[in-house]
């Protein structure tokens, strides 16, 4: 199957803040477990329901133990077999810098082998 995706998907960890931006409600913080990042977005599981077209403030921590704040707008939703939900997002107003930053762990991971790699064979 060709792969149609604009960039590699990446691994990484991150916590979400649960107040939809603009909204007057309290915040609250779950972790997420990221399943896939690019430089356009990422995909992740978590066990709230969130609804497709909100916003959201995340924190990702990259590969040097970085962290990236950033701005997620949730574009699907899938609820998953376990009751927890998969999403994927797009990032929306985010810098180059951070931009780049994650360009650069994309080319790491596709030049540094990992001892995981040789579990899936």
């Amino acid at each position: 199957m060709n792969e149609r995706r604009k960039s590699k998907r990446l691994s990484m960890t991150g916590k979400l803040m649960l107040k939809a931006l603009g909204g007057d409600g309290p915040e609250s913080e779950v972790a997420i477990d990221i399943q896939n990042c690019s430089r356009h977005g990422l995909g992740f599981n978590c066990a709230r329901q969130l609804m497709i077209g909100d916003n959201y403030q995340a924190e990702l921590t990259i590969w040097t133990k970085e962290v990236i704040n950033v701005f997620l707008q949730i574009v699907r939703s899938e609820k998953r077999e376990d009751d927890t939900y998969n999403y994927g997002c797009i990032f929306i107003g985010m810098p180059d810098s951070d931009r780049q930053r994650i360009a650069v762990y994309e080319t790491v991971e596709e030049l540094v082998p990992h001892d995981d790699d040789d579990d899936e064979e």
